[in-house]
């Protein structure tokens, strides 16, 4: 076990953790999770792949869907190595400035998943209270756009945040809650004043993240009342079941994020294995579900990726 010193000094390595009382079992404990990468690159692998070779799903609620499908990927692939190698090579250490990296790319990814997650509500609100003018305003270079607008939001704020925390000292033990590298995590082994610190951060949540899940709702609060004013109930539950994918989407991607925001402010007296078990949650169970829930309630999704699998099947 290696030894820690206590004395203030900018690390040269982070200790990561694995699952906290159950290092013995680490090799079995990673078949599991090596399942549910599995899922989840193969998973938006297809839902990418299907999008971009058939032709009928060239339409702007598929674009944000392959938008969606690469920021999951994304979140897979910058936890990938780090967590495989604790469970396989017991390889717990990380320079910081990989875990800088690391934070970049994990913090970047979030913030992108958030606003795709917001670009796809305005499609579903333009489609169901403005379905005259809904191929007039998401034009094709109006996505293109938007998806420019999504990189450029949520990695641009990331670079002051991480310059900050490369400011600040160290005195505490270098041993990290989690299998990856995460900004109020490392920030709180610091021994220096790290105010301003949580004050961006926290100002970069609300301003992404915290906006972004207000237009949602207010996109359907306004999208209920479209419905609600229409006439046929099956029209309504037409409209509505056109919806459920993306509600699953917004429920099963902020619910972890606020938990693991929660614990990380309030929580710091709660065992280890709460810190660790949310942390997965928060990085793994998008990237699975999402691929999983719009394969099985979007049916042009569906009838895509079974046209691939018989094709190869014959």
């Amino acid at each position: 076990m290696p030894s820690f010193n206590q004395s203030i000094f900018h690390p040269a390595v982070f200790f990561l953790t694995g699952i906290p009382g159950f290092e013995t079992y680490h090799a079995w404990l990673s078949i599991p999770f090596c399942c549910l990468y599995a899922i989840a690159i193969s998973g938006n692998g297809m839902i990418l792949f299907v999008i971009f070779t058939e032709s009928s799903l060239h339409e702007p609620m598929y674009y944000f869907l392959s938008m969606l499908s690469f920021t999951d990927l994304g979140l897979c692939l910058s936890t990938l190595v780090t967590m495989l190698g604790i469970f396989w090579f017991n390889a717990r250490e990380i320079s910081f400035d990989a875990c800088i990296g690391q934070m970049f790319f994990i913090h970047g990814f979030t913030f992108m998943e958030s606003s795709v997650l917001l670009a796809m509500a305005f499609d579903r609100f333009t489609a169901i209270c403005n379905p005259l003018r809904y191929a007039t305003i998401l034009t094709n270079s109006r996505i293109i756009k938007v998806g420019f607008a999504i990189v450029i939001r949520g990695t641009t704020a990331l670079v002051p945040l991480l310059l900050l925390l490369k400011r600040l000292s160290f005195c505490h033990s270098h041993v990290l809650h989690h299998s990856y590298c995460f900004h109020p995590d490392v920030m709180t082994l610091s021994c220096t004043d790290t105010k301003i610190n949580s004050a961006f951060g926290l100002a970069i949540v609300i301003s992404t993240a915290g906006l972004d899940s207000v237009f949602i709702l207010l996109s359907y609060v306004l999208i209920i009342h479209s419905v609600l004013n229409m006439a046929s109930p099956e029209e309504r539950k037409k409209v509505f079941g056109t919806c459920v994918s993306h509600i699953s989407a917004v429920a099963i991607f902020y619910i972890p994020m606020i938990s693991l925001s929660l614990v990380h402010r309030f929580g710091k007296q709660a065992p280890p294995l709460v810190h660790t078990l949310i942390a997965n949650v928060y990085l793994l169970i998008p990237p699975v579900m999402n691929p999983i829930i719009y394969s099985v309630k979007t049916k042009q999704i569906r009838k895509a990726v079974l046209k691939i699998f018989l094709s190869k099947m014959i």
